[in-house]
């Protein structure tokens, strides 16, 4: 496995146990759809999140939230529809985050950039 590939499987489960930490039950790590996946599957309370993570070392390449676009909201919505339609419960508000881990030495920043992308489905 790569250095990026580890590192991006660090921040994933880095982002976990914050949103846990932070009241988030997490019902799906690396939910595949076809050649899509997201990253985490968390529950608080009515809402239900589809985690993008992405992670850095350093920002030479520029802040992590930057690699998060339309076109990867856009592939996000339709693999978070695909879980909505085969395992998602009625009356929820669904949505899309992104969580940012930068990790410098031993230090580790966290930001959760929350709504990223909301949608809302009825049964």
């Amino acid at each position: 496995m790569s250095r990026e590939h580890e590192l991006g499987h660090f921040g994933e489960r880095v982002a976990a146990k914050w949103l846990r930490l932070q009241g988030w039950n997490v019902l799906w790590q690396r939910f595949k759809n076809g050649h899509r996946d997201i990253d985490i599957i968390a529950r608080k309370a009515n809402t239900i999140a589809f985690v993008e993570v992405k992670t850095r070392s350093d920002l030479s390449f520029g802040d992590p939230i930057t690699a998060v676009g339309y076109y990867k909201l856009e592939q996000l919505w339709r693999s978070a529809s695909v879980w909505v339609i085969r395992h998602g419960p009625p009356g929820v508000e669904y949505r899309v985050d992104v969580i940012c881990v930068l990790v410098r030495d031993k230090h580790v920043k966290i930001r959760h950039v929350e709504n990223a992308h909301t949608f809302n489905r009825s049964r």
